[in-house]
């Protein structure tokens, strides 16, 4: 019974969180601002209110592993899809084919996994409620955000106004109503997972390390692959990237809001399991990288070996963690 109430609940969280992202990015058009910065920010802070009211409702009711367990299942399932776009994206292989700017993602989310990866193993000082990471992790996100909006402002905006005037069908105020109006019934659904989960962990005896990681995480990256897929029909590649990574990010900043809500040190309560998750998401951010700069010109079948070995590292991870559960 408990399974299935979860599966009632994450698909309402997928089904409004499409929308959400969706009128999210109609905003961003009426309001004139460019979609490559609005994929890597806007857009990805929206696809990402699930994970952002998932870990709201773990931390106050102190479920840390599932506060943690459900950021870095989202990277994780974040960087699979990079898979999944890659096998509809046709001959060229995916990662050959985005622009450089999206390192300057790549490079930050490394950063931040290498600062999450600290905070579990070493913990370190406690400043008050929050510990050293959340106020590092604000000022680190500040600077991706800047860093990426100059760059978008430097590069040129071909696929910017290919895209323009995608929802001319909509006015301000109906996108503007759209976004309030799912948004909120993303934060309804998503209240109930982190109840959900631990009584699954519970009643399947999973522990509530791997299920905030690989069940949790991938429910709230569902919004995602609405969202990435729909702009892949589009030929839109860079922005369905920017997304995912962008997504990433904002996990990062969300770990840090947990933080600041748990009552006591936030870092220090996780299981040491989920150094693991952080472990697999670096290795799968240094094939992205070295996708990216190697360029490959074909693929080996569907997928091209960046990828597959992107799809590879997913499900070791996924044994890793059941090992250690």
């Amino acid at each position: 019974m408990t399974f299935l109430a979860f599966l009632g609940v994450a698909l309402v969280v997928v089904l409004a969180g499409a929308r959400v992202a969706y009128y999210g990015d109609a905003l961003a058009e009426k309001r004139g601002w460019g979609r490559a910065w609005v994929g890597l920010i806007l857009v990805a802070a929206t696809t990402s209110l699930p994970e952002l009211l998932t870990g709201t409702s773990a931390a106050l009711l102190g479920a840390v592993d599932i506060a943690v367990g459900d950021i870095l299942g989202s990277v994780l399932f974040n960087l699979l899809i990079l898979s999944l776009l890659d096998a509809v994206g046709g001959r060229v292989p995916l990662l050959g084919r985005l622009h450089a700017g999206h390192a300057l993602a790549v490079g930050f989310a490394l950063l931040f996994l290498a600062m999450q990866g600290a905070a579990l193993w070493w913990g370190g000082p406690v400043w008050g409620p929050v510990s050293w990471y959340s106020p590092v992790a604000v000022l680190l996100y500040l600077l991706a955000t800047r860093l990426t909006f100059t760059y978008e402002r430097r590069r040129p905006q071909v696929e910017v106004e290919r895209l323009e005037r995608l929802y001319e069908h909509l006015s301000l105020a109906q996108a503007l109503r759209g976004y309030v109006g799912y948004g909120a019934v993303v934060v309804g659904a998503a209240s109930l997972l982190p109840t959900l989960a631990e009584r699954l962990a519970e009643e399947t005896g999973l522990g509530t390390s791997f299920v905030g990681t690989a069940l949790v995480g991938a429910v709230t990256s569902l919004p995602e692959v609405v969202v990435t897929l729909t702009a892949a029909k589009l030929g839109a590649f860079d922005l369905a990237v920017g997304n995912l990574l962008g997504s990433n990010l904002f996990n990062a900043l969300i770990l840090a809001w947990d933080d600041f809500l748990y009552a006591g040190p936030f870092f220090h309560a996780a299981h040491e399991s989920h150094l693991a998750a952080v472990l697999v998401a670096l290795a799968m951010y240094g094939v992205v990288l070295l996708g990216m700069s190697y360029q490959a010109l074909r693929k080996l079948a569907v997928l091209s070996w960046d990828t597959l070995t992107l799809l590879g590292l997913y499900l070791l991870g996924l044994v890793w963690l059941y090992a250690l559960r």
